[in-house]
C-alpha cells in the first residue's frame, strides 16, 4: 500500500514548477525557482575582481552569501554556503575568467541550486554542464517520497538532498557510460543526507532522485532556452524577464527505468 500525501500527489511525484530569468535589474544575472509554495531567489554579481582572500591568478572563484529569511546567519547557513560553493564549482568553468570572483546571493535548499543555476546562465556565467537538485525523503512505512512539503518533511525520518549533472547520462544505468572502452563518471555532484538510513535505502533514494531529474533536466533547459525581444529594435537595451512554467505531472515510472533493477523491484 502506497503512501498517502497530503495534497494527493503520489510519492514519485513532484510540486509545479516555474522558473523565471532576469527578475532583477542590478544584478549581473537573476534568477527564481518555485516548487509548489517553496520559492527561491537568487541574484548573481560578477566576474569582477578578486579580492586578496579570493586572488587565484590561476582560475575564478565562487562566493556564495546565503541570506536566511529572518535573523543572522549561523552554523547553519555556513554549511548550505559550503555546499553550494563546491556544487557551482564543479560546474563552472573557472579557468576562464582567473583572478576575478562572482558572488552568488541565495536562500533555501535544494531549490537554491536550481535557482542558482538558472541565474549563472542568465549573468553568462561560463558552466561545464547544468545541475538539477531534488529532495528525497524516507517515511517510516519504508517508502521513498519526491520533493515534499514542509509538513511532509516533519513526518519523515530521513532525508536526501541530491544534485545531478544536467545530462541524459544522468538516467542511464552505469555500465553503459563508456567512452572509448573507459567508463565516465555521470554518478552524482553532491549528496547531503539527514536522520538515520541504511545503505539499501540510501541507494533507492539514489535511484528514484536519479529518475525524477530526467522530467525536471527537460524542464530547466526548456526555461533557459534564450528568447528573443518581442520588439527587435529594443534588443540589447533590455532583456526580457521569461518565465516558464511545469505544472505538477507524475515523473517517469522509474520501474520501467532499467536501474539497477534488484533495486527498484524491492
Amino acid at each position: 500500500m502506497e503512501i498517502d500525501r497530503l495534497d494527493g500527489r503520489t510519492p514519485n511525484q513532484l510540486r509545479p514548477l516555474a522558473c523565471s530569468r532576469n527578475v532583477l535589474n542590478r544584478a549581473h544575472g537573476s534568477a527564481s525557482w518555485c516548487q509548489g509554495d517553496t520559492k527561491v531567489l537568487v541574484a548573481v554579481y560578477g566576474p569582477k575582481a578578486g579580492t586578496k582572500k579570493n586572488e587565484n591568478p590561476e582560475k575564478a572563484c565562487i562566493e556564495i552569501i546565503w541570506k536566511p529569511k529572518t535573523g543572522q546567519s549561523g552554523k547553519l547557513e555556513r554549511e548550505y554556503e559550503m555546499i553550494l560553493k563546491r556544487t557551482l564549482q564543479s560546474i563552472c568553468i573557472l579557468t576562464l575568467n582567473p583572478n576575478t570572483t562572482t558572488s552568488v546571493i541565495i536562500q533555501l535548499l535544494p531549490c537554491a541550486i536550481n535557482a542558482a543555476c538558472a541565474a549563472l546562465v542568465d549573468a553568462g556565467i561560463p558552466l561545464k554542464h547544468l545541475a538539477v537538485a531534488i529532495c528525497c525523503c524516507l517515511a517510516e512505512s519504508g517508502y521513498v517520497v519526491l520533493d515534499p512539503s514542509k509538513l511532509e518533511e516533519q513526518k519523515m525520518k530521513a532525508f536526501a538532498y541530491l544534485v545531478f549533472p544536467n545530462s541524459v547520462l544522468s538516467i542511464l544505468p552505469e555500465e553503459q557510460l563508456q567512452v572509448g572502452g573507459e567508463p565516465v563518471e555521470h554518478g552524482i555532484i553532491t549528496s547531503v543526507t539527514q536522520g538515520a538510513m541504511s545503505v539499501d535505502d540510501y541507494l533507492h533514494c539514489l535511484e528514484r532522485g536519479r529518475a525524477a531529474t530526467a522530467k525536471m533536466s527537460a524542464f530547466l533547459r526548456k526555461s533557459l532556452q534564450p528568447q528573443l525581444p518581442v520588439d527587435s529594435s529594443k534588443a540589447g537595451t533590455s532583456r526580457q524577464c521569461n518565465t516558464v512554467i511545469f505544472n505538477a505531472v507524475p515523473i517517469v515510472d522509474y520501474k520501467k527505468l532499467t536501474l539497477n533493477k534488484g533495486l527498484l523491484d524491492k
